[in-house]
């Protein structure tokens, strides 16, 4: 057993975090120094919250290492601190260590080299031994060593499936850290995603959409990704319904979110639409098939006349052009002219700058090769990116 695993097995289950400093004092100086400098010339530095002693004794942080040799006529050694607070405490107390200035007697600086996630190396070993019961104890030698990774890595993410809220739903273990969560169907869709990396993820277990899902809603961003099929639709629809979603992602028509490849989710999740767009394509839906058609007709041929030239084309409302001008002066010629349009395509990305000019010059489509960072879009606006049309 290495020094690091020794210590690893003193420290309480609840560590999180483990402080690594180095100390350089000009003298001869001993662990109860360092150890009584620490708790010396922090206290009242950080107030009653974060005194070390009080922590200490509430188990939020475990007992001081302190590794101290001397030569030369100094002393050099290396601090090690447990700590169960979260990221911006511990790298407070982290940053006070490097405050202090004398231990005993002797002139002393203090210099953290980096703070270990002991989860995260709990994971790692756990990682590196499942590898090695892979090649070692399993009667399978046709496993071939290219795939262990991925079967450890896949494993490792089908037992990361937690129970949340008072429904236990199936979810990821990244639902409370997240500010934004992907709400799918079924326990099947969060192991697809969590195989594929993505841990912000909960499912609906039905179309009764549970309390716990209306609740986060109202705190995080939502996006439901849901399969193309009429199930999905129905479970869209109480959706929007009861919970604040803001962005819609699915399935290929006929594909569950369950059988989609990586490639797959991440082009789902990339074209996902804000939630308002859902009410404008409803209107559109209403419309005579005929005037539908020649709408799609239209807006590809102008998409064609501008893919790859970096090109934009400003259309009335019977898509006929009224300016053609380069996508360097799109937001300029809006903004400086008094062009009454209603369609814009243009070979570039559509942004948030775009959208709201747009909205004030009552355009109703914006057709661009890509959206950007879009979180808010005026109802009364189409968003249709190339590879929809």
């Amino acid at each position: 057993m290495t020094g690091d695993d020794a210590y690893m097995m003193k420290t309480s289950d609840t560590t999180k975090y483990l402080i690594h400093a180095e100390i350089i004092a000009d003298g001869v100086v001993e662990r109860p120094d360092v150890v009584g400098a620490i708790f010396g010339q922090t206290e009242g530095l950080l107030g009653g919250d974060l005194d070390l002693r009080e922590l200490q004794k509430t188990g939020r942080i475990g007992r001081i290492e302190a590794k101290v040799e001397s030569r030369g006529g100094k002393s050099y050694g290396e601090i090690k601190i447990p700590s169960s607070l979260d990221k911006v405490e511990t790298a407070i107390i982290a940053a006070a260590l490097e405050t202090i200035e004398r231990v005993g007697p002797c002139s002393a600086r203090i210099k953290v080299t980096r703070i270990e996630d002991v989860r995260a190396s709990k994971r790692k070993k756990i990682v590196e031994r499942s590898m090695e019961i892979l090649r070692e104890l399993f009667e399978e030698p046709e496993i071939e060593s290219e795939k262990i990774t991925e079967l450890v890595r896949q494993a490792i993410r089908v037992e990361e499936v937690v129970e949340y809220g008072e429904e236990k739903l199936p979810a990821g273990p990244g639902i409370d850290e997240s500010d934004a969560i992907i709400v799918v169907e079924g326990r099947a869709d969060v192991l697809n995603l969590l195989r594929h990396g993505i841990r912000n993820v909960i499912a609906v277990e039905g179309t009764n959409i549970p309390k716990t899902i209306v609740e986060l809603s109202k705190k995080k961003t939502v996006t439901a990704f849901l399969d193309g099929d009429r199930g999905g639709e129905l479970i869209l629809k109480e959706l929007l319904q009861v919970a604040e979603v803001d962005f819609i992602a699915r399935a290929p028509e006929g594909k569950g979110v369950e059988d989609l490849t990586l490639k797959e989710i991440l082009k789902a999740l990339r074209n996902k639409i804000p939630v308002e767009q859902v009410h404008v394509l409803k209107r559109e839906q209403a419309l005579p098939k005929e005037e539908k058609i020649s709408s799609h007709e239209s807006l590809k041929t102008h998409k064609e006349m501008v893919e790859g030239k970096l090109l934009a084309r400003i259309l009335d409302r019977n898509f006929n052009v009224i300016k053609e001008v380069p996508v360097r002066d799109l937001v300029k010629t809006l903004k400086t002219n008094n062009i009454k349009a209603s369609v814009i395509v243009f070979d570039g990305i559509i942004t948030q700058r775009l959208i709201d000019i747009a909205a004030k010059k009552e355009i109703s489509y914006v057709v661009g090769a890509k959206l950007g960072s879009v979180v808010k879009l005026p109802t009364s606006i189409r968003i249709i990116t190339f590879d929809q049309i």
